[in-house]
């Protein structure tokens, strides 16, 4: 018992543990730097994408290969994601709660819209797609669960921003480097917040191609009884498909989506 508390406080032991937390996050870094990719990337992008020298990225891909979790492409030297990796997303999407508890919402918004309807939750300093439901339209938004989006850009990234405090959204973009994807991103950091609070004053979000250009999109968060956001829903329409009334179109339906998931996930509240 004493031996065990001694090590507990000891430098070499947290120093161990420094070290592995180190190596873990450079895993982490070059596995999502896979996932992420458009295209199944080299090492040499890998290695410029991290910053790690190229032997070190060597090393964790043939780590990450050894356990399934990235494979080498067919036309040899670029990395994919690997069936391990894409048999832990599914499981964990398939048990999240969220996802469930807003199949029937996501289903009737989509079909109320026409429109490719989203789900999303934050991860670390971004916002991911956990769940996508298509447009019957053949005109419809690039993008697949997994994807990861902007707080600054997105719709479902400024709806999440919009409900959280001064000091949590601070927090949240402190040390964001701002890019500009389309003529149309805010980057500047006032402005931004000035959107955020025109947000939070109306009650939904708008993306007016500031993360994709043609591309217009709603969203709204999911707040739950505790006040506490759980996740974000989107309508995406292209531009030449929107609608003159979008606030009942779009906007109506998509908040009466996100209040039926939070009631789903809050039973016996209204």
């Amino acid at each position: 018992m004493i031996r065990s508390i001694m090590l507990a406080d000891s430098p070499a032991l947290d120093a161990a543990k420094a070290t592995g937390t180190a190596a873990f996050s450079k895993f982490m870094v070059v596995l999502q730097l896979i996932a992420d990719a458009d295209e199944a990337p080299t090492i040499a992008r890998l290695t410029t994408a991290s910053g790690y020298p190229r032997p070190t990225v060597y090393r964790i891909v043939g780590a990450l290969i050894a356990e399934g979790l990235v494979v080498e492409s067919a036309r040899g030297a670029c990395y994919a994601p690997g069936p391990r990796l894409m048999s832990l997303a599914s499981r964990s999407w398939e048990r999240s709660d969220l996802r469930i508890a807003a199949t029937d919402a996501l289903q009737a918004l989509r079909d109320a819209t026409q429109e490719t309807v989203h789900l999303a939750v934050r991860s670390g300093s971004e916002m991911v797609y956990v769940e996508k439901l298509e447009s019957p339209h053949a005109v419809r938004m690039a993008s697949r669960i997994g994807t990861r989006v902007t707080l600054y850009s997105s719709s479902v990234g400024k709806a999440y921003l919009s409900t959280q405090s001064p000091a949590e959204r601070d927090a949240l973009l402190h040390g964001i480097a701002f890019a500009r994807f389309t003529p149309n991103t805010i980057v500047d950091r006032g402005a931004l917040d000035a959107e955020l609070d025109a947000t939070r004053a109306r009650g939904y979000a708008e993306d007016r191609e500031e993360n994709e250009a043609q591309i217009f999109c709603y969203g709204c968060a999911i707040v739950g009884a505790n006040g506490v956001t759980l996740g974000c829903v989107s309508v995406s329409i292209p531009l030449f498909r929107k609608s003159a009334t979008p606030l009942e179109t779009y906007v109506e339906p998509l908040r009466q989506a996100c209040r039926a998931v939070a009631e789903r996930m809050s039973p016996g509240t209204r």
